[in-house]
């Protein structure tokens, strides 16, 4: 077992509490000790939630293990069911709970209870977070549907055309946001949006989903098996486009009008997306060849190497994504790069590639955010685990054309405050930036201290003696290029063998890679 700090998901319960607290009339019995009880935390001080999830647990401890577990856990589901009255149930078991192999649904079934209880066998120690959501949906899914079967004639189509929003769950990354921005899209388009699901949605809302013409599939990892049963037991289809950045969006436009049958043509035009015209601007080519690096969920990983390569014109020297589920389409997207994808859950892997790349911008998670801070790189955050600075209580969708405008400010100010930061930094010997010559509006105690320069012990390993003549000239180079042009010169060096750097290695090895 490998242990470690960070971890790009949880464990599978993890994933079938996120559907269960994104629902209504879904309750969530979990076989578990005390210390696997923490996951509410995940809700209400990261996504901040005003309510704790509906997820009730046996809790049990130590002592409890001489004893009959099986008991306690029939007792806590015939409790949850008389407190809260769920539609349905769900009933599982933790990843500590698992090894005492007491048979959930098998117990939960004895109760007779008077609702569907829908257990779920989650393999902790063999899948992860996203697909227990996904697993979870399923099953909830199919237990309150059954094995229908599409009808041999072909289905009556409504008018106005209806579908279904499957995919947005708890703890998404702007799930939220994404729901409102695609269902007035999809409303622009003269299109019903019947059911959204599982978030929102209740038991009953999830027997209504054939009523619809076809599914939208916002998000595959969450939705992408629901929405194969529907398809295969219901005759319904689905979309594959993600409405991410402005070309992802027109294609999704083009997809849902070819399944609704409806003109695309009106949402085509008059885009409200503001961040095209930058992209003919003068302003643009400086973000032109920009070296950027990708790690995110398979979702957002594909869709944002595809604009920032498409509309903004970045060099995408790097892609990935911790979801082994989804490792085939990021490596199809790779190739078209002519990348090899990077499919690990091991943040310390990513480190090390960010590092080799030497990226400008990176675009990953809230590990990303880590790692690039300490590199020194800029970097946006994009996909889920994200902290709880990025479940904004403003509108800040992902998908559709308003999201295309989200995305641009979040990737380019990054960028274009290097050259705010370098004016700065040319500039500091004016008056009115000299600490010693002008007045502050700060008292001295107040007054932050010059910032001296980084030791080199807390540099990386790999770093070479500097001279204290190559560190000033060092930190004359711009903020946002200085990590670079610092790996550049030791590397440069060590090529060569030379223990210390001096002002002269300094220029020869800007020389060298300026060819």
């Amino acid at each position: 077992m490998q242990l470690t700090v960070w971890t790009y998901e949880g464990p599978p319960h993890v994933g079938a509490m996120r559907i269960a607290t994104a629902m209504r009339g879904i309750h969530y019995v979990l076989h578990a000790p005390q210390g696997d009880t923490y996951a509410d935390l995940l809700f209400t001080m990261i996504e901040r939630r005003d309510e704790r999830p509906p997820v009730s647990y046996t809790t049990f401890q130590a002592r409890d293990l001489g004893t009959d577990t099986a008991q306690l856990f029939k007792r806590a589901a015939q409790e949850a069911y008389e407190r809260f009255r769920p539609q349905a149930l769900l009933v599982g078991a933790s990843c500590t709970a698992e090894l005492l192999q007491d048979d959930p649904g098998g117990l939960a079934k004895a109760l007779d209870l008077p609702v569907p209880v829908i257990p779920l066998e989650l393999p902790a120690y063999q899948r992860k977070e996203n697909w227990g959501a996904a697993e979870t949906f399923y099953r909830l899914t199919r237990a309150l549907l059954g094995p229908g079967r599409p009808t041999p004639e072909a289905k009556v189509r409504h008018d106005p055309p209806r579908c279904n929003l499957l995919g947005p769950a708890a703890l998404g990354f702007r799930h939220r946001d994404d729901t409102t921005e695609i269902t007035a899209l999809l409303n622009r388009m003269g299109i019903e949006v019947h059911v959204t699901a599982p978030a929102g949605a209740s038991p009953a809302d999830l027997q209504r989903i054939p009523e619809a013409d076809f599914n939208v599939v916002l998000y595959p990892e969450i939705a992408g098996s629901t929405a194969q049963y529907l398809e295969r037991c219901f005759g319904m289809p689905f979309t594959r486009e993600q409405p991410i950045g402005i070309l992802g969006t027109q294609a999704f436009i083009r997809e849902v009008a070819a399944l609704a049958q409806v003109p695309a043509e009106p949402a085509l035009t008059g885009s409200p997306a503001r961040s095209a015209w930058y992209s003919r601007s003068v302003d643009s080519n400086y973000l032109t060849g920009k070296r950027v690096f990708i790690f995110a969920d398979a979702t957002h990983a594909v869709a944002a190497a595809r604009m920032a390569r498409d509309e903004l014109g970045f060099t995408v020297v790097g892609l990935g994504t911790y979801a082994r589920e989804q490792a085939r389409e990021v490596r199809e997207a790779a190739r078209l790069y002519g990348l090899e994808a990077l499919i690990t859950d091991d943040y310390l892997e990513v480190e090390k590639h960010i590092a080799a790349t030497q990226p400008e911008l990176v675009l990953g998670t809230q590990m990303e955010r880590h790692i690039a801070k300490r590199l020194r790189i800029p970097c946006a955050v994009i996909s889920a685990p994200a902290h709880v600075q990025d479940y904004p209580a403003r509108y800040s969708p992902q998908m559709g054309f308003e999201g295309a405008n989200v995305l641009f400010d979040t990737w380019v100010h990054p960028l274009m405050m290097g050259l705010e930061e370098h004016l700065l930094t040319m500039f500091s010997e004016d008056r009115e930036f000299h600490n010693e010559a002008a007045p502050s509006h700060l008292p001295a105690a107040a007054r932050a201290p010059a910032q001296a320069p980084a030791p080199a012990e807390a540099r990386d390993a790999g770093a070479r003696c500097w001279s204290s003549e190559a560190e000033q000239e060092l930190q004359k180079v711009p903020f946002f290029v200085r990590g670079k042009a610092r790996r550049n010169t030791e590397r440069f060096a060590q090529e060569r063998g030379l223990a210390l750097i001096t002002l002269e290695t300094l220029y020869d090895a800007k020389a060298h890679y300026s060819h």
